[in-house]
């Protein structure tokens, strides 16, 4: 009893300074973590925008790299772009691969979401087949499309009987390489919208069951509204990665025939690492970036007009 009644003495208050010391050393803990991420930023994103900036506002061409002089000409490269004959051509053809690649990859691989969302043997072995076209370079992948696009011995017009001059006439040219691409992006649609498929509760769906929903109902009211956030990400990943691609065109075609499949991308690679005016392909390239961020904006607001 005497022993139950002995009380023990309070811990002594921690000092001021041990408790600064710690949150010293959480806050450089946290500096720690940052620092890399932010000189890799700075690094290899930062400063070629910058450089590609201020590119654009120079006479930046092969006598640069001897003299180390590249005269400050004002938005001269901005007006010789935006002016020059192709632009249009570039724009529309931009605009036609933009459209035409985001609407067939984005119903397709909502399709096959849709599909492997069941459950049926080797579903995973199947999904895992689907990511082959994703995981491939991309210039092997236009190879081989190259090859079975081919006019003459192409497989392609084996299977069709005819041959249809797939990559050399004006008329086809764009089509093919608007289809190569969305089997490109086939995979990456699908992936996400799986993703966003199996985060739906399925609750809902065996409620709208007992309901009598039928398929298309259920669709509407429930399986768009729930995947509408996920939608929003894929088509605006969508928007920047098709609005920048560049690999498919130039094996397939590169660029041609008569600047059928020219766009943007094509056009600025071509002024930097063909013609050597790397301040007119900058300023180019400036412009597809400003052309990607309006459509991001607008689409960003478009979609949370939608939401709420």
């Amino acid at each position: 009893m005497a022993a139950q009644g002995v009380r023990r003495a309070p811990a002594p208050p921690v000092d001021d300074r041990q408790r600064a010391r710690a949150r010293r050393r959480e806050t450089l803990a946290k500096w720690l973590f940052v620092v890399p991420a932010a000189l890799y930023l700075l690094l290899f994103f930062g400063y070629p925008i910058v450089k590609n900036i201020t590119m654009s506002f120079q006479e930046y061409t092969t006598r640069t790299f001897y003299t180390g002089e590249a005269p400050w000409v004002g938005l001269a490269n901005y007006a010789a772009v935006l002016g020059g004959d192709l632009f249009g051509k570039a724009l529309w053809n931009t605009a036609l691969f933009t459209v035409g690649s985001l609407a067939g990859q984005f119903v397709i691989g909502l399709a096959l979401a849709s599909f492997f969302h069941r459950s049926f043997p080797l579903s995973g072995f199947l999904r895992s087949l689907l990511l082959l076209p994703w995981l491939l370079p991309l210039v092997v992948s236009g190879t081989m499309w190259r090859w079975m696009l081919d006019q003459d011995s192409g497989v392609i017009n084996r299977i069709l009987g005819s041959p249809v001059p797939w990559l050399s006439s004006t008329t086809f040219a764009l089509l093919a390489v608007v289809v190569v691409n969305i089997w490109v992006g086939i995979p990456f649609n699908t992936t996400l919208l799986y993703g966003g498929l199996k985060d739906i509760p399925q609750e809902l769906y065996e409620a709208s069951s007992l309901d009598g929903a039928g398929p298309v109902a259920t669709f509407r009211y429930i399986t768009w509204p729930m995947l509408r956030p996920v939608v929003a990400v894929t088509l605006l990943l969508g928007i920047v990665y098709t609005l920048k691609v560049l690999d498919v065109i130039l094996v397939l075609t590169g660029g041609g025939p008569a600047n059928a499949t020219q766009t943007i991308a094509t056009q600025s690679y071509f002024l930097s690492f063909q013609q050597f005016e790397f301040g007119r392909g900058a300023a180019m390239g400036n412009v597809l970036i400003v052309i990607s961020l309006v459509f991001s904006v607008l689409y960003l607001r478009a979609n949370r007009r939608a939401a709420a």
